[in-house]
């Protein structure tokens, strides 16, 4: 009888720890692939925003190959941010200055490169305007 409460317990901080933890990045990929379309701009933008702090991490430790690899995932999440806002007509407002953030912040850590790590940074930061500069055109450029 004295076991039952103990047992409760430990299983409600088990719940409570399990739902408090943040996904993977793979859980997180898995997630937005399956939700729906009106979901998908803000897991993506997270996934662009979790892969730039990762590329961040691999220049500072040396790891040039994989944070490339990082920097090219931001530019393809951020694109299908993009693309899920404009489809669904949800965040854009969010996902363009999600885009504009994260292409500040890579203009940050280019200028913490090597000459030539600098290229592959600065094309994924100017990808990023252009893809918050048509979501501005998108939200503002048509007659209502």
């Amino acid at each position: 009888m004295r076991r039952l409460p103990i047992l409760a317990l430990a299983l409600a901080f088990a719940a409570i720890s399990l739902a408090s933890r943040e996904p993977t990045l793979e859980e997180l990929i898995a997630h937005a692939k399956s939700a729906p379309l009106k979901e998908q701009p803000a897991l993506y933008v997270e996934i662009a925003e979790r892969q730039l702090k990762s590329a961040d991490e691999l220049y500072v430790a040396g790891k040039v190959e994989e944070a490339r690899k990082s920097v090219a995932d931001i530019v393809t999440y951020s694109e299908k941010a993009h693309d899920a806002a404009i489809q669904s007509g949800k965040k854009l407002k969010s996902v363009e200055m999600a885009l504009r953030k994260m292409s500040h912040r890579l203009k940050d850590v280019r200028r913490t490169l090597n000459f030539e790590d600098q290229a592959p940074v600065a094309e994924a930061s100017e990808r990023l305007d252009k893809l918050a500069d048509d979501l501005l055109a998108n939200m503002f450029g048509k007659e209502k």
